[in-house]
This record gives structure tokens, C-alpha cells and sequence, in this order.
């Protein structure tokens, strides 16, 4: 209900753009222009945590960009979903190409594993940002022609700390052992993405695609949004 009504809000109340501040709608032509322009590029954090797959990123976590997924994130700008979810399919095309296959037709599906959100801030936020958005990526891709699907396979295990502010070692520390699988298929032998709304200093990705692997899944790579911007890394995929 909580996320229901701030959809309708953002539509009929007074608002600015996310992206750059100006006007009276939630997001631009603009920014939404903006965000789906560019190629995604391969994004290495530093120091690199352990266990990180190649992480591909459709624009830097700056500007614009960084206005509009704090929206959807903190402020339940939903109708961000959109735009937001097209930039993710960009990253993640680009991540199984590089892995050496993009699924067609008929193929086994690739699947999008969104980085859990824990219990109380999807309670806080009311909606979970990264299944949103990758539900968004996933639909755009199988327009697109490609076997794509989401599955929410991974769950806390137990509590972490907020990671704002913390270090890149404390964030690793924070996260390692926290996620396990969901009780479901079984993932041996499945080609699966990691994906997530930004990545700062990968531990987030890295612990995901540790627990994937564990549990015998294939982890073709990882896709985001958006990445540092001082990270980029001289490889571009389309």
C-alpha cells in the first residue's frame, strides 16, 4: 500500500526531476535521455575484494544518475523503475556477452540474481529497489529476444551493520557468512548474473557470488546501474 501510494503522488503532487533538480515531474526527457545513452563498461573496484565476478555498469554513480537511483531508492519514486531497469539490461547484456554467450531463443535462461535487500530496510524503504529493478532489466531484455528471468534466490542469514560509512575491509567483514540460499530449484549448473543498483566497493557482489557458488551455480558475471566513476576499465560492450 505504502509503495502504491507514492507512485500515485509522484504523479499527481508538485515535484522536481531526480536527475537534475529542474522542472515539475519526477524524472525529465532529459535525464531519462541521458541515462540511456552510452555503452556499459567493465568496472573494477580498488582494492578488488575476493570472489568479485566482472562487473558491468551502464553509467557512473555520479550526477544524474546518482539523483535518480537515490529516489527510487530512499524516496519510493517508483515510476524510476523504468529507466533505471533499461540502463541494468544494458549492463547485463554486456556481461553475458562477455562471458561468451547472450541466451536466445529456446536457450536455458540466464538468471538475475538480485543482491538481497535486508528485512528492515525493505520495511523502512517499503519496496525492495533491486528486484524492482531487475524485474524491469529482465522484462526489457526478453522484449529484446533473450532468455531472461529473476530469481531472488539469496536471503540474509543474520543481521548485518548499515554499511554506510564503513570501509571497504569493513564491509567485507560486515558481509561475509550473511547470505544464504533460499530454500527452491537447484542452482548447480545454472549460468546466473549478479546484479545490483550500484556497486561501490564490491563486497556486496563478491559475497553474493561466493554464495552462488556454493551452492553450484554458474556466475557468468555481475550487473549494476551504476559504478565509481574513476573505475572504469578500457573495455566496452554494447
Amino acid at each position: 500500500m505504502r509503495g502504491w501510494w507514492r507512485e500515485i503522488s509522484s504523479l499527481v503532487l508538485p515535484t522536481e526531476c531526480a536527475g537534475c533538480g529542474r522542472g515539475r515531474s519526477a524524472v525529465c526527457a532529459g535525464c531519462v535521455a541521458e541515462l540511456g545513452t552510452g555503452r556499459a563498461r567493465q568496472v573494477r573496484p580498488t582494492p578488488r575484494p575476493a570472489g568479485l565476478p566482472p562487473v558491468w555498469a551502464a553509467t557512473a554513480y555520479a550526477d544524474r544518475a546518482r539523483g535518480m537511483l537515490l529516489a527510487h531508492k530512499e524516496r519510493g519514486m517508483l515510476g524510476l523503475a523504468g529507466p533505471l531497469g533499461a540502463a541494468l539490461a544494458r549492463s547485463a547484456r554486456a556481461a553475458a556477452v562477455a562471458s561468451g554467450g547472450e541466451p536466445g531463443p529456446g536457450a536455458v535462461p540466464l538468471v538475475l540474481v538480485p543482491v538481497p535487500s535486508a528485512r528492515l530496510a525493505v520495511a523502512r524503504r517499503g519496496h525492495d529497489p533491486t528486484r524492482r529493478i531487475a524485474l524491469r532489466a529482465a522484462a526489457r531484455l526478453r522484449r529484446d529476444g533473450l532468455a531472461v528471468r529473476v530469481l531472488p534466490a539469496l536471503r540474509f542469514v543474520r543481521p548485518v551493520l548499515d554499511q554506510v560509512g564503513l570501509a571497504a575491509p569493513e564491509r567485507a567483514a560486515n558481509l561475509a557468512g550473511a547470505l544464504g540460499v533460499r530454500p527452491g530449484p537447484s542452482l548447480v549448473g545454472v549460468p546466473v548474473l549478479v546484479v545490483d543498483d550500484v556497486v561501490t566497493t564490491g563486497a556486496s557482489l563478491a559475497e553474493a557470488a561466493r554464495t552462488l557458488r556454493r551452492a553450484g551455480a554458474l556466475v557468468w558475471g555481475g550487473a549494476v546501474v551504476a559504478g565509481p566513476s574513476g573505475e572504469w576499465i578500457d573495455r566496452t560492450r554494447g
